[in-house]
């Protein structure tokens, strides 16, 4: 089964930014000890704006559906307080495996550069 994962926009409110990174970083440490990833990048245009990248190797386990413990629920919920997320900060991404046979660097070669001749 393919890993899953979400991007999520996220704007943080003004004040908030230690807070909001204190509690991302604190479920991102809960999160890696579930086989879980998250991992934070802030925009260079706008410092309150911030992408949180969440891996999961299933769509069960992913941090937007898997069961959760109490303390990470109001780590979640916390978040939500301090940051708004975009509308389509869940939707759920597959990762796409190579094609059979795929040879490292062919992605880039192309059909008529004379690699075949």
């Amino acid at each position: 089964m393919a890993r899953v994962l979400t991007i999520s926009r996220v704007q943080v409110q003004p004040g908030c930014e230690e807070a909001y990174l204190q509690t991302v970083h604190a479920l991102a440490a809960l999160c890696q000890s579930r086989g879980q990833r998250l991992w934070v990048f802030r925009s260079t245009r706008d410092p309150a704006c911030f992408i949180e990248c969440s891996e999961s190797p299933t769509h069960a386990s992913h941090r937007s559906r898997a069961s959760r413990t109490d303390y990470e629920l109001k780590l979640e919920r916390k978040l939500r307080e301090l940051a708004t997320y975009a509308p389509d900060a869940w939707d759920l991404w597959e990762e796409v495996p190579a094609p059979a046979g795929a040879e490292p660097g062919d992605a880039g070669r192309s059909h008529d550069d004379g690699a075949d001749e």
